[in-house]
């Protein structure tokens, strides 16, 4: 075995077992879950930045395999829904030197779509539908919306109130567009670590449109 093939089996397995001891950290621990979702796409996008797309398959097979071990056939390779397949979207767009544009318009469709089939495999597991939390959510923010602005009418002594009662259709699209918030912000925030960190592991990622600069205006790190 050559040298080189040497270091890409190696950084295949520590960077795939590091992206499944964070799977495990935010699966356990009681703490960090933010942080831990941040971080969770990263090592497997890092891989095919720096080994090529092949190696960020095996790294994807690698880690879902070890994961089915440690936590079963289920819950396993749900890893990929949305962190796996969002890392090999994502770095096959970095190693392209593809428009952010394109990599998080079609990754916050990605994550969405991730986190629907995450929603629908764990409410088969406890026996219990989940999108009823997520629906309450855009049903309290629908009222909320409301509230603030009859308030904000009666501030100004407009005699206009809004008496709209959001039904069900309302309530399921308005959970949908915090899903899509959620995943809009994640997904751009992932652009901006990577960009932050990764070219000093010498895996450089495209520079921001002029758009999006005064969001990620820090210097790499």
């Amino acid at each position: 075995m050559s040298r080189r093939q040497a270091l890409r089996v190696m950084e295949t397995s520590y960077l795939a077992a590091t992206a499944g001891l964070i799977w495990l950290a935010l699966y356990y621990l009681p703490v960090g879950g933010a942080l831990f979702r941040l971080a969770l796409p990263l090592p497997l996008a890092l891989l095919l930045l720096r080994r090529g797309w092949k190696a960020g398959l095996e790294g994807v097979v690698l880690v879902v395999l070890l994961l089915v071990a440690l936590m079963g056939p289920v819950r396993g390779p749900l890893i990929l829904f949305p962190y796996g397949l969002l890392s090999l979207w994502l770095g096959w767009c970095w190693l392209r030197g593809l428009s952010w544009w394109l990599s998080w318009g079609l990754g916050t469709l990605l994550g969405a779509a991730g986190f629907l089939v995450r929603v629908v495999v764990l409410s088969l597991l406890v026996g219990e539908n989940l999108w009823v939390v997520i629906t309450r959510a855009g049903d309290n923010m629908l009222n909320g919306l409301i509230s603030t602005l009859n308030n904000v009418l009666v501030l100004l002594h407009l005699p206009l109130r809004v008496t709209l009662s959001p039904d069900l259709e309302q309530v399921q699209l308005m959970a949908l567009g915090l899903v899509m918030l959620q995943q809009l912000i994640y997904v751009l925030a992932l652009h901006a670590l990577s960009y932050w960190i990764f070219p000093r592991l010498k895996a450089p990622v495209p520079p921001p449109p002029k758009a999006l600069e005064g969001l990620v205006a820090l210097d790499p790190l």
